[in-house]
């Protein structure tokens, strides 16, 4: 099961963008990894397929692995484990630090 939701704010754990905050963009749960906003970009050498399109370099996020992302918490300003809570039947996700809900 992945915790990581599309529009999660997560923070990189390792790799060369460490340290780096941004917007899960697509979460893709069957091959357990995201695509983060302005993390893990690479260059795509594209070629025109119509009269008058632009070819070029085109640089675009690629998908990482989930286990190299943590959910971030902004009352704890730091990445953290999530937990769960049941509330009037419905399943919360919360920080493990400090209770808040995510």
């Amino acid at each position: 099961m992945m915790k990581i939701k599309t529009n999660d704010t997560v923070i990189v754990l390792s790799g060369k963008d460490k340290g780096k905050k941004g917007k899960v963009l697509k979460a893709m749960p069957k091959e357990n990894k995201v695509i983060v906003e302005g993390v893990s970009i690479a260059a795509c050498h594209t070629k025109p397929r119509k009269q008058g399109d632009q070819g070029g370099i085109i640089r675009k996020e690629i998908p990482i692995r989930t286990d190299k992302v943590q959910l971030f918490c902004a009352k704890c300003d730091k990445g953290v484990r999530v937990g769960y809570k049941i509330e009037d039947g419905k399943k919360i996700r919360v920080c493990k630090k400090c209770g808040a809900e995510i």
